[in-house]
């Protein structure tokens, strides 16, 4: 396509070539020891660096990163060895057992830092930071056991516990809400509780002289029933006519002693006169308070050795003031005391109509031979019309006048034990 000019000089002909010579042929070299190491660690390297989003800071792009880091580490070293320099003196100071016991007492713990540690570790400014120690944080030379979250809160439990010990105890009488009556009580209420105060508990002088004084009373009423149960009704008499207030503590003992029964007898006898005509006269041998004349309608003629009530008539029940064969009921209710039984029976007898009623209540421990009871009473003019003996506290005899008494001389069946207390 081009003409070749013709003062262009010819190319000099290429020289020839010498044969190649051949080579020694070099085997491969020894490889250093541990380079496949070496070379996996920097292939993991690579590899890290890649996924961080920033660069390590031993790669060389970062050396003064690395050299502020070194610095700060130095100083915080610095610190550190300066603030443990006096504690190191100090330990020096101290004995080798003391320094073992510490050493000790450190191992027991649960490694955890003390309060004094904590204070440069932890943040002090964070609001959403919350203490981990338990109960109040002291300062660092506090020497106590460290608790457990569990045995502290036992510890200001029992504080409590001890501390409301020996409170006053808070009225119960008079309740004032918090959210009514924020600020206490009003002076509505002060009066009453000043007012209940004095007459709520009593001293513990007062307490034992009432204990002491029950029972002397105790004691006094179980010497009378002994007395009243061993002597004849006149003795009796004489005996209470001497001491009118032994009769009115004998009677409060007595009614003490009768309490604790589910049912009494004079509350079965009132049952049974209620079933009766009102128009029938009664005569109630040792009536007490008179309960049984008040509450029936009959008319009852009241006996007694004391009077403690206006109805009652003091008498010996050997001799009452009542005409013969004037009343329709006569009534013995736990009254059989005294060792002439048979004449307080042959009164009775005197002052019942024909056919008359005669209602016996008495312990049931006292009866010791029944049939022997109920001869002698067949002997004194009365038979058996119905009996209760199903109460394991009294039983409850009924009989019909059927004649005057015919034995004369005492009656070996009549005789009853006595009801006697223990001593103490």
């Amino acid at each position: 396509m081009f003409n070749v000019p013709e003062w262009a000089e010819e190319p000099p002909a290429p020289a020839a070539r010498a044969p190649p010579t051949p080579r020694a042929r070099v085997g491969p070299a020894a490889r250093a020891k541990g380079s496949s190491h070496q070379s996996l660690q920097a292939t993991l390297k690579a590899l890290q660096a890649e996924a961080l989003p920033y660069q390590l800071p031993h790669q060389g792009g970062n050396d003064s990163n690395s050299d502020s880091d070194l610095g700060e580490e130095k100083r915080k070293k610095r610190k550190k060895a300066s603030k443990e320099a006096p504690l190191k003196e100090e330990n020096s100071k101290q004995p080798a057992v003391q320094r073992v016991k510490t050493k000790k007492e450190e191992s027991k713990g649960s490694g955890a830092p003390k309060n004094g540690d904590l204070a440069s570790v932890l943040p002090q400014n964070d609001p959403g930071f919350r203490r981990t120690t338990l109960g109040p944080v002291k300062d660092g030379n506090n020497t106590e056991p460290r608790l457990s979250r569990k045995q502290w809160r036992n510890r200001q439990k029992n504080k409590r516990r001890q501390k409301n010990k020996f409170l006053p105890p808070k009225p119960q009488s008079v309740a004032a809400p918090e959210e009514e009556n924020p600020s206490g009580l009003t002076e509505k209420y002060e009066p009453e509780l000043k007012a209940e105060e004095p007459g709520a508990s009593l001293d513990r002088g007062g307490v034992l002289r009432a204990k002491m004084k029950q029972r002397l009373e105790g004691a006094r009423f179980r010497f009378l029933n002994e007395q009243l149960y061993s002597v004849t009704s006149s003795a009796a008499s004489h005996i209470f006519q001497e001491d009118p207030e032994a009769f009115e503590l004998y009677h409060r003992g007595f009614q003490n002693q009768i309490k604790q029964w589910p049912l009494k007898p004079v509350d079965r006898i009132v049952k049974d006169l209620k079933q009766r005509p009102a128009s029938l006269v009664v005569a109630d041998f040792g009536c007490g308070d008179c309960r049984l004349a008040s509450s029936v309608r009959n008319t009852v003629h009241c006996f007694d050795l004391a009077a403690l009530d206006p109805r009652v008539t003091v008498c010996d029940m050997a001799q009452v003031p009542l005409k013969d064969e004037s009343v329709d009921i006569a009534v013995f209710c736990l009254s059989l005391m005294g060792t002439n039984l048979s004449d307080f029976l042959k009164e009775a007898n005197r002052v019942l109509k024909p056919g008359g009623m005669l209602k016996v209540a008495e312990v049931a421990s006292r009866f010791v031979d029944m049939r022997g009871f109920l001869g002698a009473l067949a002997q004194l003019g009365f038979k058996l019309v119905s009996k209760d003996l199903t109460n394991s506290y009294f039983y409850l005899l009924n009989f019909h006048k059927i004649g005057p008494p015919k034995a004369q001389g005492p009656l070996r069946g009549l005789a009853l034990r006595p009801c006697l207390y223990k001593r103490r």
